[in-house]
């Protein structure tokens, strides 16, 4: 949903309180936007349309990987066109709370009142564990009830030559893939929750977008990454832009991987950064969750880790919704993605890894001792969605803090209780208004940084965003 109202981008801000080592929440504040836009964009027939992504995962689901074949929007006379440049794939369990871009094309000025999302095929993945011994990852195929699904937009998509707008595709995949006896059948019938957004509303705000970099200008302070399909953007920075692990614009080369954050401009449909950090400098990433982290040493010499994305597609040891094995040397950096303080290198280090951490990993392709493992020079700690549920009586609104018990593919990795801690730019969604409301659910999720307090061992969680997901 969005408001009629001027906004502006969210930028981050962190701030340290009085909870144990200092710790505190993200904070990002943010602000809706209109359909309309000003600016100019195209033709006099056309105007830029761009769909965003994200999803609400079933518990005990690891990977939901879909092929769009097409996203179609509809005007009220029943006229389509393409927002998608061609067919993708997407792992819809990958984003739990948080939002990507999926592509961004030039279509004609119209009203559209309706989208229409085609599949063509998924996987869906699983944990499996075993006491002892490290989890694995099974696979099994999936079957759509309905391949093609329409949505009515309760708001219409209004593209005009003025500026960029798009829909926000929201899979609820908790309500998707059915289950029979507690067990997953492979049948999917999609429910979708697709809304016309503007590009500075919170639903058309880009929490995370990984592409390589292409080009840097240094006088026009801004640089152009390659992403879906093929298609370059081009990237602005300002004054006001945080480099995470202390780059610059100086710092990017043609073999540099990024992840932003940001808003796409209204006037050019560039994409302004909030946040920039280099996930590699030697032209591959991978990124997903820690599953196990060998505590036969400490500090651990490896750790295995889920994987959900990589540039390039695959390498060495490495396989898009398989179990990869990460090699520690000890010359490793650390870092933390919004959080870039003299306190990154306390919370996040080769002492304090946990399994259930959403990372990205970055280093050589090739060149491991051992092939079916990874070696790496950067591992960044990233925000993620966790699920559960409120232990009884622990909101405690004085402090900002609860406990909860997360449930599901996290749940399994991470079964010790954990500690939330929230400040006043912590965001409350979908239902919440703020800390007053979260001890009557019964069903939430985290967005935020899990973490090992260094001091007393506590497993705990910086919240960015906390979402109501009862009725989800």
């Amino acid at each position: 949903m969005f408001a009629d109202a001027t906004s502006f981008s969210r930028k981050s801000v962190l701030r340290f309180c009085a909870v144990p080592v200092a710790l505190c929440a993200l904070l990002v504040a943010g602000c809706s936007s209109t359909i309309s836009s000003s600016g100019q964009q195209g033709g006099a027939t056309s105007g830029e349309a761009f769909v965003i992504g994200t999803d609400a995962p079933l518990a005990s689901v690891v990977s939901f990987n879909a092929t769009i074949s097409s996203i179609d929007a509809i005007d009220a006379d029943g006229n389509s066109t393409s927002l998608l440049s061609s067919p993708q794939t997407v792992d819809f369990a990958r984003f739990n709370g948080l939002q990507t871009l999926l592509d961004m094309n030039e279509v004609p000025a119209d009203t559209y009142t309706q989208i229409a999302v085609t599949f063509s095929g998924a996987t869906i993945g699983y944990l499996q564990t075993t006491a002892g011994a490290a989890p694995t990852i099974q696979t099994m195929q999936a079957s759509f009830t309905t391949p093609t699904v329409t949505v009515t937009l309760t708001n219409p998509l209004v593209v005009a030559q003025t500026g960029p707008v798009g829909i926000r595709l929201d899979f609820l995949l908790g309500k998707s893939i059915q289950v029979s006896g507690g067990e997953i059948t492979g049948q999917v019938n999609p429910m979708l929750d697709i809304t016309a957004v503007g590009p500075n509303a919170p639903q058309g705000y880009i929490d995370e977008f990984i592409a390589g970099v292409v080009s840097v200008d240094q006088t026009g302070q801004s640089f152009v990454i390659q992403g879906p399909h093929g298609r370059n953007f081009t990237v602005d920075v300002s004054g006001q832009t945080q480099w995470d692990d202390g780059s610059t614009l100086a710092s990017l080369t043609n073999t540099s991987i990024v992840q932003i954050s940001g808003t796409i401009d209204k006037a050019d449909s560039t994409i302004d950064a909030d946040e920039v950090l280099v996930l590699s400098q030697d032209g591959f990433y991978a990124a997903g969750t820690m599953t196990y982290v060998d505590s036969a040493n400490v500090p651990p010499d490896d750790f295995q880790l889920y994987v959900r994305g990589t540039l390039p597609a695959t390498g060495d040891g490495v396989t898009l919704g398989q179990v990869a094995q990460v090699n520690l040397t000890g010359n490793e950096k650390y870092y933390i993605y919004w959080m870039h303080n003299r306190f990154t290198q306390f919370l996040f280090n080769r002492s304090t890894l946990l399994a259930g951490q959403h990372i990205a990993v970055g280093g050589p392709l090739s060149g491991a001792t051992n092939a079916q493992a990874l070696s790496v020079n950067r591992i960044v700690l990233r925000d993620w969605g966790f699920n559960g549920t409120i232990v009884p009586g622990t909101v405690n609104t004085g402090n900002g803090t609860f406990q909860m018990q997360i449930s599901g593919f996290a749940g399994l990795l991470i079964p010790q209780t954990v500690t939330v801690y929230t400040a006043s730019g912590t965001d409350y969604r979908y239902g919440f208004n703020g800390m007053s409301d979260v001890s009557a659910s019964t069903s939430i999720r985290v967005v935020g940084l899990l973490l090992e307090d260094p001091t007393s061992g506590e497993t705990i969680l910086l919240a960015r965003h906390i979402d109501d997901m009862a009725n989800e």
